[in-house]
C-alpha cells in the first residue's frame, strides 16, 4: 500500500466508513457485454495497482475459456504468460482446447475470481496482491494436472524444485512511415505448494510446439504462487517474497476485500435501489482500474527511457487521456489529490525520460493514439485545484512542446512537426481533403485519416489549457503568444449548418452531409462521432459557443434539437458507419466519450431543469447493473466516471476549470470522506425517479440560486441541501 492508499485507509477508518459494506454493490460483470464494440471486464485486482487478471474468453456470452493469464500490462492488452489447466493425460491435439465453464458457477468480485471448469471438474481461483498473486486449482481426487504456458514467441521457462521461472517479453510498433520498435522483458517467479503452503514435488518441465507444459503426477489442491517483475527475475523473486511467502489464497482475498471497501467505501449513499448501487459503486471500482503502480518496492523499469530507476514515488502508467481527462482525473482531485499528483508527477517523469508529454502512456511508452494533446487539460485542472507535488515547470514545457513542435495528425503524438501543421498554425484550422482530393502526407493513417474538425477544436481547447497555465504560472510571453489559438475552433463554424464543418486547404467548405459522411467512424471529417456530436465540443468557452449560437436561448432551443433530431437513416444503415456512436438518443450519443458534458450545457444556457431531466433519463436508461449495463467503450473508467459524477449529482464541465455543474442526484444522501479530513455532503430527501426536479439550493445553510459549486467549497467541506419535486422549477439556477 502506498502513501496515498495508506493515508486514506487511517481516515476512512477514523471517519467511520465501515458503517456501510459497499463491496456487496459491487459486479465487475456489469457491461461484459458490448452493444458493439469492446466489452468491459471481469478485473481482478487491487486499486491502482499492477496485477490485473481475468479470463480470457472473448467476451461473457462464451462458455469456453481460451486461457488464465498470469499478468494483463494493460487495458485491453493481451495477457502475459498466458495457460491452460488440463487434468488426466495430455497430447498435442488436446493443447488447444478450450476450458469450459458454467456461467451461474463464477463468481466474480475485484479482490477474487474463481470458476469452476464444468468439463474437467476443476476449480480455477484467483486473488490479486500488488506485485504479486495467487492461482489456486482443485480436484476431486489426486490425478495428474498440466499447466500448458505460452507467450509472445520469446518465452523462456527453467523449473527448478518447486521454482519455475518465467521470461517473456511485451513488443509495441508505432505507426508511422517511420515506426519505432520497443520490446520489454517481464518476469514470473512462480512457487506451487500444495493446500497447506509445502512445496509441490515431482514436476516436470516439457516444450512441446513453443509452449511450456508444467506437470504435476499426483495432486488435488495446488497454488501457483507468484510474483511479476518488469525490472529482473530477481525482483520478481523479491516481489512474491514481500507479498506471498507465508501467504494462502483465502487470505490474500479477504485482504484484498478489505482495501476494497476501504476504497470504495470512502463515499456513503443512502437511498436509490439496490440497482442503482450496484451500479454506482461498479463504476466507482472500475474508475480504479487505471493508472496502475509499477514501482517495484523502490525501483521501476521505464519503457520511456529503457532504464531502470531508483525511486521511493509511486510510478503510474496505463491512461487514455483523450477518455479519462473528462471526468475520470477530475474525480481523483477530489477523492484523492495526492494519488492524483502521484500520477502528473509520472507524466512529467516520462516527459523528462523520452523527450514528449505522453497521451496514451502504456507501461512499453507512449501509445500514440486518438488526436490532440489533452494530457495539457489534467496538468492545469490540477493545479486549478491545488495539485503540486510535481515539477510543475518541467510539465509546462512538455505540454508546449507537443502543441508547438509536435505534429496534430491523429495517431501520431510524439512526432515531429510537420507541414500540415504548420498549416494549422498559419491558419488556426486542420485542413480536410477536398471532395476527391488524394491523400498527400504519408504520415497520415489509411483508417484513422485526418479528422480535422475534432483535431481544430481539440487542439484549441489544449491551446486554451496551455495558456491559462502559462497565465497561472506568469509566463507571459506564452500568454501573449497562443492564447489566441484557444479561438481557432471558430474558424470551422458553419453559420447556415450550425455546426463545425470542415474546410480544404483553399479555405472552401468541403460539401458533406456532417451527420453521414465521413467513412468509419465518420474519420474523414469527425472522429467516431458525427457533426452533430462536434458541435458541443467547445468546453473551454461556452460563452463563445452561445454566441456563434445566437444566444442561450438559441442554444437551448438547439441543445433540445440535438436530444430529438432523428438519425436520417435506418439504424442497421447508421451503424455500419456509426457503431462508435452507440446509446443514442436522437443524435445525442451516450456511448462516446466527447458526449458526456452536453446534457450540462443547459445549466449554463439558462434552463437548469432540463440538464436534471436528461442526466436521470441518461443514467435510467443506458446504465443498468446488468451484463447488458454500459452502452459503449467504458475505456477503463473513462465512462464510468461519468456515472459516477452523474449519479452524486456533479460534473466536471470543463476541466481545467475548478467548478462543476449540478444536477439531480440519485441518491439521498452522498457522503465524500475527504482525504484531508473533512466530508463533502449532498442530501436530497426523497428523491426517486420521479422527485427529480431542483427546486431550492442550500450550501451550508445558505440558499444559493446558481446551479454550479467550486472545488474549493467541495474540499472545504460542504454540504449541498437540494429540495426536489415532481416537477421543474424552471427559475432555479437561471
Amino acid at each position: 500500500m502506498n502513501r496515498s492508499q495508506l493515508s486514506l485507509f487511517f481516515l476512512l477508518m477514523i471517519t467511520g466508513a465501515w458503517a456501510q459494506d459497499v463491496t456487496q454493490y459491487v459486479d465487475p460483470t456489469i457491461g461484459n457485454v458490448a452493444r458493439f464494440l469492446v466489452p468491459t471486464y471481469p478485473t481482478a485486482h487491487l486499486p491502482n495497482q499492477m496485477i490485473r487478471a481475468y479470463p480470457e474468453k472473448g467476451d461473457y456470452l462464451t462458455d469456453q475459456v481460451k486461457s488464465f493469464p498470469l499478468q494483463i500490462a494493460g487495458h485491453r492488452n493481451q495477457g502475459l504468460f498466458q495457460f491452460k489447466v488440463l487434468k488426466g493425460t495430455y497430447s498435442e491435439r488436446s493443447l488447444d482446447h478450450r476450458m469450459v465453464i458454467d456461467h451461474d458457477l463464477q463468481e466474480v468480485h475485484p479482490w477474487a475470481y474463481a470458476t469452476y471448469l464444468i468439463e474437467d471438474e476443476l476449480w480455477v481461483r484467483f486473488a490479486p496482491g500488488r506485485k504479486a498473486a495467487i492461482y489456486q486449482f482443485e480436484t476431486q481426487k489426486q490425478e495428474p494436472l498440466h499447466w500448458v504456458i505460452s507467450g509472445s514467441g520469446d518465452l523462456s521457462a527453467t523449473l527448478k524444485g518447486n521454482v519455475l521461472k518465467l521470461r517473456d517479453k511485451i513488443r509495441y510498433t508505432t505507426r508511422g512511415t517511420s515506426p519505432e520498435h520497443r520490446v520489454m522483458d517481464v518476469f514470473a517467479h512462480v512457487v506451487l505448494t500444495d493446500e497447506y503452503g509445502k512445496a509441490l514435488k515431482d514436476l516436470k518441465l516439457d516444450v512441446v510446439d513453443n509452449r511450456y507444459i508444467l506437470s504435476v503426477a499426483n495432486a488435488s489442491h495446488v497454488q501457483m504462487k507468484y510474483g511479476i517483475s518488469y525490472i529482473s527475475a530477481k525482483q520478481a523473486a523479491f516481489n512474491y517474497g514481500q507479498e506471498l511467502a507465508n501467504a494462502q489464497l483465502e487470505g490474500l482475498a479477504a485482504a484484498g476485500k478489505e482495501i476494497w471497501q476501504n476504497t470504495l467505501g470512502q463515499i456513503q449513499v443512502t437511498g436509490g435501489s439496490d440497482a442503482q448501487r450496484r451500479t454506482f459503486y461498479t463504476a466507482l471500482y472500475r474508475t480504479y482500474e487505471r493508472m496502475v503502480d509499477i514501482n517495484e518496492y523502490g525501483q521501476y523499469y521505464s519503457g520511456y527511457d529503457d532504464q531502470v530507476h531508483q525511486s521511493e514515488r509511486p510510478f503510474y502508467v496505463d491512461d487514455w487521456v483523450w477518455d479519462t481527462y473528462l471526468a475520470q482525473h477530475p474525480l481523483r482531485t477530489i477523492l484523492n489529490p495526492q494519488l492524483e499528483g502521484d500520477m502528473l508527477h509520472s507524466y512529467t517523469e516520462m516527459y523528462r525520460q523520452s523527450g514528449w508529454m505522453p497521451t496514451f502512456p502504456q507501461v512499453y511508452g507512449n501509445h500514440l493514439c486518438m488526436n490532440a494533446y489533452h494530457s495539457s487539460a489534467i496538468f492545469l485542472d490540477g493545479y486549478r485545484k491545488g495539485i503540486r507535488n510535481y515539477e510543475v515547470s518541467k510539465a509546462y514545457e512538455g505540454i508546449k512542446k507537443n502543441l508547438t513542435q509536435g505534429t496534430f495528425i491523429p495517431w501520431r503524438q510524439g512526432i515531429s512537426r510537420r507541414s500540415i501543421d504548420d498549416f494549422y498554425h498559419q491558419k488556426g484550422y486542420f485542413p480536410a481533403l477536398a471532395i476527391g482530393q488524394e491523400e498527400s502526407d504519408p504520415m497520415m493513417d489509411g483508417f484513422e485519416k485526418r479528422q480535422p474538425v475534432p483535431v481544430t477544436l481539440g487542439i484549441s481547447y489544449d491551446f486554451w489549457a496551455m495558456t491559462q497555465l502559462a497565465e497561472e504560472l506568469g509566463i507571459q510571453q506564452d500568454v501573449r503568444a497562443f492564447a489566441d489559438k484557444a479561438n481557432d475552433y471558430k474558424n470551422l463554424w458553419h453559420p447556415e449548418h450550425r455546426l463545425f464543418m470542415p474546410k480544404d486547404e483553399s479555405g472552401a467548405w468541403v460539401p458533406i452531409d456532417p451527420k453521414l459522411d465521413g467513412g468509419l467512424g465518420y474519420r474523414e471529417y469527425y472522429d467516431e462521432n458525427n457533426g452533430w456530436t462536434y458541435a458541443w465540443d467547445v468546453k473551454h468557452d461556452i460563452d463563445g459557443l452561445v454566441e456563434l449560437l445566437g444566444g442561450k436561448q438559441a442554444a437551448e432551443d438547439r441543445l433540445d434539437q440535438l436530444f430529438r433530431e432523428p438519425l436520417g437513416i435506418r439504424k442497421s444503415q447508421f451503424y455500419v458507419n456509426g457503431s462508435n456512436s452507440t446509446g443514442m438518443v436522437g443524435q445525442f450519443s451516450m456511448g462516446n466519450e466527447p458526449s458526456f458534458h452536453i446534457p450540462y450545457l443547459y445549466n449554463y444556457f439558462g434552463a437548469p431543469w432540463k440538464t436534471q431531466k436528461r442526466t436521470r433519463f441518461l443514467l435510467d436508461v443506458w446504465f443498468k447493473d446488468n451484463i447488458f449495463g454500459i452502452p459503449g467503450d467504458e475505456d477503463g473508467g473513462g465512462m464510468t466516471a461519468f456515472v459516477v459524477f452523474t449519479s452524486m449529482g456533479i460534473y466536471p464541465v470543463t476541466p481545467g476549470v475548478p467548478q462543476y455543474a449540478i444536477t439531480s442526484p440519485v441518491f439521498e444522501k452522498v457522503i465524500i470522506n475527504l482525504t484531508n479530513g473533512k466530508q463533502f455532503t449532498i442530501i436530497a430527501e426523497g428523491a426517486s425517479q420521479k422527485n427529480k426536479y431542483i427546486q431550492r439550493a442550500f450550501l451550508n445553510g445558505k440558499e444559493i440560486f446558481t446551479p454550479f459549486i467550486s472545488h474549493e467549497e467541495i474540499m472545504s467541506g460542504a454540504t449541498l441541501e437540494l429540495e426536489l419535486a415532481a416537477y421543474p422549477n424552471k427559475n432555479w439556477g437561471k
